[in-house]
């Protein structure tokens, strides 16, 4: 009969994992979002340093080649030239610090900045925030053109509408 948990301990036990659960995605959340900062923070020194804040550079790919060749000797392949260019195109994507969001990671924000229309995509921006999409579902819901199908059902829905105050006028 010892062995049975009263309703005490099975509350507390039950407590005591939510709060550890809940500090173990707060600090995994923490670390992705340092990671975003990261890459923007090296994103933006690249832009100064090559482009002087301009969209092309006349000599960056031999600066990127150079700064990753020594990255990587110290910090690993993490930081070749695709991740430099990509943490370029970062920061030029969302040049206010601001405006990134927390709830985002880098596997996100990769995806996104591939995306050129700026209205499609704060639509998969705020959709992953509000829907809690990992990178794997924001990957599945941009590539099944989410936005596009939406678009379209709005244009058909807009298209009835204005068919039935047509109608009705007549």
């Amino acid at each position: 009969m010892g062995k049975e948990k009263s309703i005490q301990e099975i509350n507390l036990l039950n407590d005591a994992r939510k709060i550890i659960d809940n500090a173990r995605i707060n600090a995994i959340r923490s670390v992705d979002f340092s990671r975003v900062q990261m890459y923007w923070q090296l994103g933006r020194r690249i832009v100064e340093e090559e482009q002087g804040g301009e969209q092309k550079a006349k000599y960056g790919i031999y600066l990127l080649r150079k700064l990753a060749e020594e990255l990587v000797k110290e910090y690993g392949s993490g930081f070749g030239v695709r991740q430099l260019e990509q943490s370029r195109q970062f920061y030029l994507t969302y040049p206010i610090a601001n405006t990134l969001r927390s709830q985002l990671n880098w596997s996100q924000y990769r995806r996104l900045i591939q995306i050129e229309d700026r209205d499609k995509r704060e639509y998969y921006e705020l959709e992953a925030v509000n829907n809690g999409w990992t990178a794997r579902e924001t990957e599945r819901q941009i590539n099944s053109m989410l936005y596009e199908r939406l678009l379209l059902r709005l244009d058909v829905w807009l298209m009835i509408m204005m068919n039935d105050e047509y109608n009705i006028a007549l």
